[in-house]
């Protein structure tokens, strides 16, 4: 084996091995992947409000309206509170017919504008509720949806996120894609592989900010909603960082989210989130550095932020320096000798051995998340499981172009803007499911 590939296969070997033990704790944390969170039952009633950014929705939050009107929870105890930029947008007259309150924030640019326009409106009334939960208005309830909500509040934190299932899955075929399916398996690896231990250890979990519930005590110690980025409950989970707020998966508060059907899409969603990322690491990577230093030590919280993914970066760094070394040396054999075997030996060792070991593992992380939440894809058929896991690897791996996308967007202050996706079609919300007591489930 010529020297050139012997020591680049070397040093991939020797750093992959490196990045695996340091990878090894949060191996572990993956157990928990697969213990319920516990459950107790409401001792009274608390006043909820349901918050809906609903920009030029009309044409799609009519499926999110129905599932509310189907809440089993006294209508007396929670609100519909519905924001909207345009004076004349028809979501208006929609939300009148169920009895929801509606705001005008003309001057939004983003989703964290029209959050905070809201607190702002509703001054001092803010102490009516216990607490604001976020709905976007392509969402859909599970008919226990805010009675769950009440259920939770048992429990003592300051952010609750609840479980998330896909939408498209509600209806037909026709409504989702290998790309719906592969988007679907994010909340999994979220929650399940990772929000459930961060909760467990008291770390901010991971935020989502469709169907985030904030208590009332957050709104008022932040001032309404001061988040601007395109993460805004990214932003949340980093302040939360400094000022300590306290988190909660919830999963047996169930809504609908509705998946991109198009890879272009999902492509642009996926840019925002990480270009949303690098924004919020700009604002607020310092304020928890200066934490830690006057502290003098870390948190929990604030190790897993500044080295918690570092084994992840360090073995795809080198995976892909292998695979783009392995392309290059092919290259120069080939055309040295077309008919030597160098060139196939570097392609096999240092092209086709990285890929490969690089999709073998996120398979088995695919495998993983879709076996900590096998309820959310019940819908879908044995060889659709199938295609989606054999496909997920390639899609998880796409975040490496798109990671260098959003670095470049956040570096230049550009924008993908906040903009709306191809919406589904979907027209019966779902009735109460035939669900296990979660009192039976712990």
């Amino acid at each position: 084996m010529p020297i050139p590939i012997t020591i680049t296969l070397s040093l991939y070997v020797a750093l992959s091995a490196l990045a695996i033990i340091l990878y090894i704790p949060k191996l572990a944390q993956f157990r928990y992947a697969f213990r319920k969170p516990p459950y107790k039952r409401a001792k009274e009633k608390r006043k909820i409000s349901v918050v809906i950014p609903a920009r030029g929705e009309s044409k799609v939050i009519g499926d999110l309206f129905r599932s509310i009107l189907k809440q089993d929870y006294d209508r007396n105890f929670f609100d519909v509170n519905v924001i909207v930029k345009d004076p004349d947008d028809p979501t208006i007259a929609l939300a009148e017919e169920i009895g929801a309150s509606v705001f005008v924030v003309p001057d939004q640019a983003c989703k964290g504008d029209a959050l905070d326009g809201y607190f702002k409106a509703i001054g001092d009334k803010i102490g009516e509720y216990e607490a604001f939960v976020i709905v976007d208005a392509d969402a859909v309830l599970d008919t226990r949806y805010i009675s769950e909500l009440n259920n939770a509040l048992e429990h003592d934190y300051d952010i609750y996120l609840t479980r998330k299932f896909v939408k498209n899955y509600l209806g037909g075929k026709k409504q989702r894609t290998v790309f719906t399916n592969c988007s679907a398996l994010t909340w999994p690896i979220i929650d399940d592989l990772g929000n459930k231990y961060r909760m467990l250890k008291d770390i901010p979990l991971n935020m989502c900010g469709q169907g985030m519930m904030v208590r009332r005590s957050v709104i008022e110690k932040i001032g309404g909603w001061p988040y601007r980025t395109l993460t805004e409950d990214y932003e949340l989970k980093l302040d939360s960082i400094l000022k300590g707020f306290r988190s909660m998966f919830y999963p047996y508060a169930i809504i609908y989210t509705e998946e991109a059907l198009h890879h272009k899409d999902n492509f642009h969603r996926r840019v925002r989130w990480l270009t949303g990322y690098s924004q919020c690491d700009k604002k607020y990577k310092q304020q928890i550095y200066e934490q830690i230093k006057k502290r003098g030590t870390f948190t929990s919280g604030e190790w897993e932020y500044f080295f918690g993914i570092v084994p992840l970066i360090l073995f795809l760094v080198v995976s892909v320096a292998t695979v783009l070394t392995g392309t290059g040396l092919t290259l120069w054999y080939f055309f040295q000798a077309p008919k030597g075997p160098d060139w196939f030996t570097a392609v096999m060792y240092l092209v086709v051995l990285p890929f490969g070991v690089m999709y073998v593992l996120l398979f088995g992380y695919s495998v993983l998340a879709m076996c900590a939440c096998p309820e959310m894809f019940a819908p879908l058929g044995f060889w659709e499981k199938c295609g989606t896991l054999l496909f997920n690897p390639l899609y998880l791996m796409e975040y490496i172009p798109i990671y260098l996308m959003s670095r470049k967007y956040a570096r230049k202050n550009m924008d993908e803007g906040w903009e709306q996706t191809a919406r589904v079609d979907y027209d019966t919300p779902p009735d109460e499911h035939d669900k296990e007591d979660p009192d039976k489930k712990e």
